[in-house]
């Protein structure tokens, strides 16, 4: 693994340089033991299915856990990069105000101007450089930066890596309660909450955004699929917050929330595609205008 020598005399290392991969049908019951494996990265399970991630290859022990559970099979073995995994570059990037850097690598920029923030992808979530999470950063800018607004606690509906929660605690917000559903995400996003030292801003939880809207925040950020989308805005408890950004909505998904958003009272203030397929949506529960 290559190791960088960060600003503050610590060696960190890219644990994603290269990954072996697992797919198995079913959800393994017991992952004791192998969760205590130091190659263990983590699992992802999802509708019947389980990706098990490792820093080597790990084949003894996938067999042995396949001929003692019954109800798991395993599909396939992939060994790739991180890199090749996500499809994109792991690497130091700028969007609006932020510079978001791997924790092993130093920032390629250094300004005073900027708010730097440590993000490990991990294994699932991306490295941050989708556009619906680049809208959201900008939003979110925009309303602590230039709107001036007093937003003194965020609820992050999905918040995968955490980039959007820290990204909201890095500006000042005070109280951060970031949430997803898989628990693989919940321990991506503490840890990068760990590593750019917020634990005392943000709390990451497991839970279903439907379950936990009811908790009272100045904003609402919702980076999520549309099948979750629909149902979130029908909670009585939506309306009870003052700014909303919502986001990861194809065009046609994204009309039907705008138009159900009206209904139910909620200013639509902007929407943007800057693709023209992902739609990120800033809207306010009282009439107001944006200048952008």
């Amino acid at each position: 693994m290559t190791e960088t020598l960060y600003p503050g005399g610590t060696f960190l290392s890219n644990p994603y340089e290269n990954l072996w991969i697992y797919y198995l049908v079913g959800i393994p019951e017991k992952l004791t033991d192998i969760s205590r494996n130091e190659f263990f990265i983590g699992n992802w399970e999802e509708e019947g299915f389980s990706f098990l991630f490792f820093s080597v290859p790990c084949d003894e022990m996938i067999e042995k856990l396949v001929s003692e559970d019954p109800g798991i099979k395993l599909i396939d073995r992939y060994e790739m990069s991180g890199e090749q995994w996500h499809g994109d570059k792991i690497e130091s990037y700028t969007t609006g105000t932020f510079c978001v850097s791997p924790p092993w690598k130093i920032p390629f920029v250094n300004r005073s101007d900027l708010n730097h923030i440590l993000l490990d992808p991990g294994v699932v979530f991306g490295t941050g450089r989708h556009q619906t999470t680049e809208d959201c950063l900008g939003y979110i800018e925009y309303l602590f930066n230039e709107k001036n607004e007093q937003i003194d606690s965020v609820l992050d509906i999905g918040t995968g890596t955490g980039l959007l929660a820290i990204g909201a605690a890095v500006l000042g917000c005070r109280k951060v309660m970031a949430l997803d559903f898989n628990l693989l995400a919940v321990k991506t996003a503490r840890h990068n909450i760990i590593i750019n030292s917020l634990e005392e801003k943000i709390l990451a939880f497991q839970g279903k955004g439907e379950d936990f809207i009811s908790l009272p925040a100045d904003l609402v950020i919702a980076n999520i699929h549309y099948d979750v989308m629909k149902n979130l805005v029908e909670s009585p408890d939506f309306l009870n917050h003052k700014w909303f950004i919502l986001s990861g909505l194809l065009n046609s998904e994204a009309i039907k929330i705008e138009q159900r958003l009206r209904e139910k009272g909620i200013y639509v203030i902007e929407s943007i595609a800057p693709d023209q397929v992902w739609n990120t949506i800033l809207g306010c529960s009282l009439p107001l205008s944006i200048d952008k």
